[in-house]
């Protein structure tokens, strides 16, 4: 991940700017690895963000707030003691470290002005957010680290803060650009210049070195044992760039994007070395580009965790029932034979004369054949000739009566297999603990979790997403099963139009007519918006069907969210939800 320790040094200015004599209103901590401040600045009140995520550690200004906990955890309420009320006197970085330290002045429990700071280490799977008092001794942290954890840095209450071990880099701004260009070529293995100046250079991220390798080399693959005087004095002049942006704090946030809009990767600097395999998007601060680049992330993993246990549920229910239709279809084709068992029976009846009882097998005439083959049937040597043809008749009956029934329970195994998938696709579109609560209800109700003894007061649904086309038209979409049907059986209109992707789990899409004629463009873009709300959002072609409202009915006792539907037609469309462009 880009955010190496230059983009620290532009996002604490950035940042300095801001916060400078804003005074802290509130603090939440949504969760273990987050810490929510809110600020009065100049600018207007604003939320910072304090992140240790592993995969996601940042300081930043955000406007997409995760839901807070029923009750705050116990550094929530400490900083809350420490520090609402207080005003941030500095924002700072240790040379190019990937450190920001926040300092507060605030008051102590006798009413006197004290610093304290929160250090927050942006490290990856070390990442943390650390309390420091102003005799530099840890409070707390967000990540308790004892001796079973680490041997070289403990980060305990009572424990003198130290910062992390330096490495073995060069700062560009404590050192020529010589220096480093000459510590490179002292080297004694000989490295791809990218990776020299990723092991020389303090600060930089593998995104940055490979742009300046590209910017040198024109994207042929150089060692620093090749480098020629040209490539040495391109190599200084934009070393030499690097430091002035650093100086004179120009920078440009920008965002590495996928053709489709995927966010790869961020950047203080344009993006090049890509070329037309990638975009890249500029943005007007670094805590915007942080806050949409890790927005879609956060909340996908974040709503993974707190519904891991519906997804083990829905993932042993499936397996289950899949062995189950195997185990069913393996016995339905064993009932294959049963006109064999019946035949047998009355080959035996007709052959009555010329059976003895005892005998273990009789040789007869199969008239059903036109040919008149001569078949050998197995018979029970303790029953008589007429026993056993009612035996195989039983046997028959019984293959017959089991047929219906296997099939039967297949059709319903195979109903229950669509319904697990539909709401996989709810789960895994589901951001807010909300949605999560009514999965739960939806489960709890169709009888895959018990329902749960508290009864807390049920809160009101929430309502359908809504989008509109280009041309004004209203669509509304299905967040999960229950609502799927209310969409769909209550609130759409007879003359709405319904849509759904064909054969994959997906949401009820109702583009809302309100007594007009859609147009091709409205029911073209509903259809998107279908597709993109489907478990085939990342494909590029989905087909979606589409009808009226009056032609979609529910069969009696089908599960949430399944419906038939007839006069139907197919659109083949790419999902999106933005019609922009």
């Amino acid at each position: 991940m880009a955010l190496d320790g230059i983009f620290v040094h532009f996002l604490t200015h950035e940042l300095k700017e801001n916060l400078l004599n804003a005074r802290v209103s509130q603090i939440h901590q949504p969760n273990r690895n987050e810490i929510i401040l809110a600020v009065r600045t100049k600018n207007g009140n604003k939320k910072l963000l304090l992140s240790a995520g592993a995969n996601s550690p940042r300081v930043s200004f955000t406007e997409n707030v995760p839901e807070n906990p029923a009750s705050p955890p116990m550094l929530c309420m400490l900083l809350r003691k420490k520090l609402c009320g207080a005003i941030i006197c500095d924002v700072r970085q240790p040379d190019l470290e990937r450190i920001i330290f926040i300092d507060f002045d605030a008051a102590d429990d006798l009413g006197d002005r004290v610093k304290l700071t929160l250090a927050v280490e942006i490290m990856g799977k070390y990442s943390n957010v650390i309390f420091i008092d102003d005799n530099n001794t840890i409070i707390d942290a967000l990540k308790r680290v004892d001796p079973t954890m680490s041997s070289k840095r403990l980060v305990l209450p009572g424990m003198n803060y130290e910062l992390p071990p330096s490495q073995d880099k060069l700062s560009l701004l404590d050192v020529s650009v010589q220096d480093i260009i000459n510590k490179m070529a002292s080297e004694r293995q000989p490295e791809k210049l990218g990776k020299a100046l990723l092991n020389t250079i303090l600060g930089v991220s593998p995104v940055v070195t490979r742009e300046l390798e590209y910017l040198v080399t024109g994207g042929c693959d150089v060692y620093t044992n090749e480098l020629s005087s040209s490539h040495i004095k391109a190599l200084s002049y934009y070393l030499t760039k690097l430091y002035n942006s650093i100086q004179n704090n120009d920078a440009v946030p920008c965002c590495i994007c996928e053709p489709k809009g995927k966010p790869k990767d961020i950047s203080f600097m344009n993006i090049t070395q890509y070329g037309s395999a990638m975009i890249v998007k500029k943005f007007s601060s670094f805590s915007q580009l942080l806050d949409t680049f890790y927005l879609e992330r956060d909340r996908d993993e974040r709503m993974k965790a707190k519904g891991q246990d519906l997804l083990k549920l829905l993932s042993n229910a499936y397996e289950r029932t899949a062995r189950k239709i195997n185990t069913q279809t393996a016995e339905l084709k064993q009932c294959a034979d049963r006109d064999k068992l019946r035949i047998y029976g009355d080959l035996i009846q007709a052959n009555l004369y010329r059976i003895e009882k005892g005998m273990p097998f009789v040789d007869v005439e199969n008239f059903y054949d036109e040919n008149m083959p001569t078949v050998r049937i197995k018979l029970d040597v303790t029953k008589s000739p007429s026993q056993n043809a009612q035996k195989y008749y039983k046997d028959y009956r019984k293959a017959k009566t089991a047929e219906q029934v296997l099939s039967e329970q297949i059709k319903m195994a195979k109903d229950e297999i669509v319904y697990i998938d539909n709401v996989f696709d709810s789960l895994s579109r589901a951001h807010t603990e909300r949605e999560l609560a009514e999965i739960r209800s939806e489960l709890s109700i169709t009888g895959y979790i018990k329902a749960s003894k508290n009864k807390a007061k049920e809160q009101k649904p929430l309502p359908p997403l809504r989008f509109f086309t280009t041309d004004g038209f209203e669509v509304l979409v299905g967040r999960n099963n229950r609502q799927n049907d209310t969409l769909t059986l209550k609130t759409a209109n007879n003359n709405d139009l319904w849509f759904h992707t064909k054969d994959i789990p997906g949401s009820h899409t109702i583009l809302v007519t309100a007594g007009k004629t859609p147009s091709e463009q409205a029911i073209v873009q509903a259809a998107r918006i279908a597709a993109y709300h489907s478990k085939a959002k990342e494909s590029s072609q989905v087909p979606v069907d589409y009808t009226e409202i009056r032609n979609v009915s529910k069969p009696q006792g089908a599960k949430p969210g399944m419906v038939i539907f007839v006069k139907n037609k197919t659109l083949y469309v790419s999902p999106a939800i933005d019609f922009d462009e």
